[in-house]
């Protein structure tokens, strides 16, 4: 993908959204104006960006975070993907790895299409294909993603997207995190083996409090409404995550000493695959029949802007 530089703007007097379609279909900018200034909310990407996993954001289809060792299981069949992880799973869907195309275009929506048909190397065992559309309406960001069987037979599916966000705006201090749910999964090098449980003490975000300096990559479900996130820099800038019902789940990442941290409202569990095949329960993966499609969003509003 390197040297793909083709940028695509939308923009109204909040937002100011960057993408590169050609890089797996990335944001590569997430901007708010704050006075005369537009100011970066999402993690800015490097000018010479050549890798979508470096962007703001970038489509995660049709799964989200970790296969282990690479090994789908489905209706009692081992499928072995490629292992594209540096810690030996199959991560983050196949679509990131392909320039996507735009197929509409206004001044405020863009939609990026992905198809995997005629493609060589993609990291599915099955032919499908997958649109996102990134629509600003007034305060709000919305996000809208689907996924659609283009093969013969049915397959197992999910979907998210990968918001990276800056630990701090416009000056702000760090960034102070809310979330609106009730359990997370206790998990092994990334991976859930068992149902959700307890939130543990360093991931619970429930009453507001800052980011912290400590660790964080954890999985929760149990959402307890609409809204799955809110997020304040202080003096700066709030915003308002909310998200359909599909989107059963939500990843936060916050790594040791970088000035970004991620929130991704996904539909399913790392190692989802896995723990359907093994009977568990709600974990996020659907199934889609052939020709069927999946559709989802999730908003971002903000406010209480200075």
């Amino acid at each position: 993908m390197a040297g793909m530089t083709h940028a695509v703007t939308i923009e109204n007097d909040i937002w100011r959204i960057t993408l590169q379609p050609e890089l797996g279909g990335s944001v590569t900018s997430g901007e708010i104006r704050l006075g005369d200034t537009w100011q970066d909310v999402m993690r800015p990407s490097p000018a010479d960006i050549d890798d979508p996993r470096l962007s703001a954001s970038y489509p995660l289809a049709p799964w989200s975070n970790r296969i282990r060792d690479g090994v789908l299981t489905f209706n009692g069949r081992n499928y072995q993907m490629r292992r594209n992880s540096v810690d030996g799973t199959a991560m983050h869907g196949a679509a990131w790895e392909y320039p996507w195309k735009v197929t509409a275009q206004t001044a405020q929506t863009v939609t990026l299409t992905f198809e995997s048909t005629g493609l060589y190397g993609v990291n599915w065992p099955w032919n499908f294909s997958a649109t996102y559309t990134y629509a600003l309406e007034g305060d709000t960001f919305v996000w809208t993603y689907s996924v659609t069987n283009i093969d013969e037979e049915p397959f197992p599916a999910g979907f998210g997207s990968h918001p990276y966000f800056q630990r701090q705006v416009a000056g702000s201090t760090d960034a102070l995190l809310t979330t609106h749910v009730s359990a997370a999964y206790a998990l092994d090098a990334g991976m859930a083996d068992a149902p959700a449980g307890e939130i543990r003490t360093e991931a619970d975000f429930r009453e507001q409090r800052p980011l912290g300096p400590g660790g964080v990559d954890d999985c929760f479900t149990g959402r307890t409404g609409k809204e799955l996130a809110h997020i304040e820099w202080p003096g700066a800038v709030q915003l308002d995550i909310a998200a359909d019902a599909d989107l059963t789940h939500a990843v936060l990442y916050i790594p040791v000493g970088r000035d970004y941290w991620a929130f991704e409202p996904v539909s399913h569990v790392n190692n989802g695959f896995a723990l359907a095949a093994a009977g568990q329960a709600d974990t996020g993966i659907f199934v889609l029949e052939p020709g069927e499609t999946r559709t989802t969003s999730f908003t971002m509003r903000a406010h209480g802007m200075n």
